[in-house]
């Protein structure tokens, strides 16, 4: 049976559901929805391409923040906790730097929280020392280092909004096709937008991420000392619900090519919508994570030093001009690229004061995220 026979039989049984529900069974439908099913996703035969493909020195880069951070936590046990890992291709760069640090790699754990089963397949194949599976962070007791997340919150379900005179969420029926209709806004959404100082004008469309709400506070609740890395595409509130993102930033990704349509190739799709860095602020503050602070991905790499990395490994590999042309290709994608799309955030809990390297370049983001 195919997902879109699934999701309208449920739809048949139990009347429109939420956006959030269908892109819920869209992704992780058991053995059916995107992210559970075997096809490829990430590289060049898949969907899309991800910071770790491009190359090693992004991980390395992630890896020596780590190390900084160890440094700051007096160089004690370290644990590193990473969401939705993809193929294991970042965790083992992380993990390959860090080998140069003995004191630190002896004492590390590396655990990963993956809710795709093709996904979590895949890292058992590839991964084989230091690192552990979980279906939870509240499985990891008091977690002293760092949680990490690269291009994880994007893919969270979200609910569809519209204003019209009321606040509307976008609920998706069947009639010769998935329709979608409007139903008054709950609660929670309508105080969502209060609580961050958000006045959508009239036929404004949006997404509401409520699931990445709940995951900042679960992080900080389960974070005894250290750090939180967010790294995804996204902005601020102020951003995101500007004029020019009227329509909201849904979008869907499939043989590298992008629509706007969640409601064609169920399954065999990736859909996603910008994450709102504001809202990981306000309610991390108020879970009791300071904000460390948020600069473009571009910004954290140089910050840490890839160019000079780069160059170090250039010097000990044969010197030619394809090498200076691959060199010139993954700096445009890590640094102008995805390096001006992407964003990354640092939270912090019990740590000392301390300007980390990855934001050293930071801008005035910090001061516009709540």
């Amino acid at each position: 049976m195919l997902l879109s026979e699934i999701i309208t039989d449920r739809i048949r049984k139990e009347g429109a559901i939420s956006f959030h529900d269908f892109m819920e069974m869209a992704l992780y439908y058991p053995e059916l929805g995107y992210y559970n099913s075997a096809q490829n996703k990430i590289g060049s035969d898949g969907d899309f391409y991800t910071n770790a493909n491009l190359s090693n020195a992004f991980g390395a880069m992630i890896g020596r923040q780590i190390e900084e951070m160890w440094q700051i936590l007096e160089k004690k046990p370290f644990q590193i906790v990473e969401y939705g890992a993809g193929t294991g291709l970042l965790c083992h760069d992380i993990l390959d730097y860090l080998k140069g640090n003995k004191n630190l790699y002896d004492n590390l754990s590396y655990c990963i929280i993956e809710k795709s089963t093709d996904m979590l397949e895949k890292q058992k194949k590839y991964l084989h020392e230091k690192v552990s599976w979980h279906n939870s962070i509240l499985e990891i007791p008091e977690i002293n280092g760092c949680i990490l997340s690269n291009e994880l919150i994007d893919n969270f379900s979200v609910h569809q909004v519209i204003m019209t005179e009321q606040l509307m969420e976008v609920y998706v029926d069947y009639s010769n096709g998935f329709i979608e209709i409007l139903k008054p806004a709950n609660n929670e959404l309508i105080d969502y937008f209060a609580t961050l100082n958000v006045q959508l004008p009239k036929g404004f469309r949006t997404e509401v991420n409520l699931e990445a709400i709940l995951w900042i506070k679960e992080i900080a609740q389960s974070l005894n000392k250290g750090y939180v890395i967010t790294i995804d595409y996204g902005n601020t509130s102020s951003e995101l619900y500007s004029n020019h993102r009227n329509c909201g930033t849904l979008i869907c990704y499939n043989k590298h090519h992008t629509n706007n349509n969640p409601y064609q190739s169920i399954g065999y799709q990736d859909i996603t919508s910008h994450v709102n860095f504001s809202a990981l602020s306000h309610w991390g503050i108020q879970s009791g994570l300071k904000c460390s602070g948020i600069t473009e991905q571009a910004s954290f790499l140089l910050g840490l030093g890839i160019k000079e990395y780069q160059n170090k490994s250039l010097q000990t590999s044969p010197a030619n001009l394809t090498s200076a042309l691959q060199e010139s290709i993954i700096n445009y994608r890590l640094l102008m690229d995805m390096g001006m799309k992407f964003k990354v955030l640092i939270q912090e809990k019990n740590v000392p004061e301390n300007i980390l390297s990855g934001l050293k370049f930071q801008n005035t983001y910090k001061t516009i995220l709540s």
